[in-house]
């Protein structure tokens, strides 16, 4: 309960603007205040500001935690399942094979910090998804990631044309702290939803609330409504 506090502590003050990361025993501020100033004054082509409330800028990706799975390309399997006419299961080379998309897409964390304008390389959901001949039963869709860790998403929201099961970002092999070999990304939410480590996509008639949504997170997550907490 102590680091969940803790957590939630942290949260709350990244929400207000504060939020302060220590490296090397000194404290730094987590964004450059130019970066975060010129995303302020951007707006998206949805109508809504590109930098989402209580966010400010990064320049790189943060390594952000978690109970990491196997590295190694070799051991990589995805599961495709649910509610779909055609489950299957993918290794490495399978993945590979597949028509591959690159997503140039900002992202949020629930702790305050945003990238913007990272590059993204992998295969669609929405690919995945049309290969498993998901049928309208699907209402939602469980990323399972290592030791059992979940994220849910609704369907309409996983399969849009930025979300993707990526295994390169800047045209670089994922780092192992960032989920490597293949990890999720869901720019429109907060990042919590981008499972690392990805095992499985589960397609379900029925939301099942993930790992941090059963710890006091926000079910939705949208940055622009600051669904940080349920």
């Amino acid at each position: 309960m102590e680091k969940h506090r803790n957590r939630r502590e942290f949260i709350k003050n990244a929400a207000a603007g504060t939020a302060l990361v220590a490296l090397g025993g000194a404290i730094y501020r987590i964004a450059g205040d130019d970066l975060t100033r010129k995303a302020r004054a951007e707006t998206r082509g949805d109508g809504r500001k590109r930098l989402p409330p209580g966010q400010k800028v990064l320049s790189k990706l943060r390594a952000m935690g978690g109970q990491a799975g196997s590295s190694k390309t070799a051991d990589f399997k995805l599961k495709v399942y649910g509610e779909c006419d055609n489950p299957f299961e993918l290794d490495w080379q399978g993945l590979l094979e597949l028509p591959q998309s690159d997503v140039i897409a900002d992202v949020h964390c629930v702790t305050g910090w945003s990238v913007l304008g990272a590059n993204w390389r992998g295969v669609l959901v929405s690919k995945l998804a049309a290969i498993a001949k998901t049928t309208k039963s699907a209402r939602h869709v469980i990323f399972e990631a290592a030791h059992g860790y979940t994220a849910n998403v609704p369907f309409k929201e996983a399969t849009a044309p930025n979300v993707l099961i990526a295994h390169r970002l800047e045209d670089k092999a994922l780092r192992r702290s960032n989920g490597s070999p293949v990890r999720v990304v869901v720019p429109d939410l907060y990042f919590w939803k981008s499972s690392k480590w990805i095992t499985g996509i589960k397609f379900v008639k029925r939301d099942e609330p993930g790992y941090w949504e059963t710890r006091g997170y926000h079910n939705h997550g949208d940055p622009w409504k600051e669904e940080r907490y349920g």
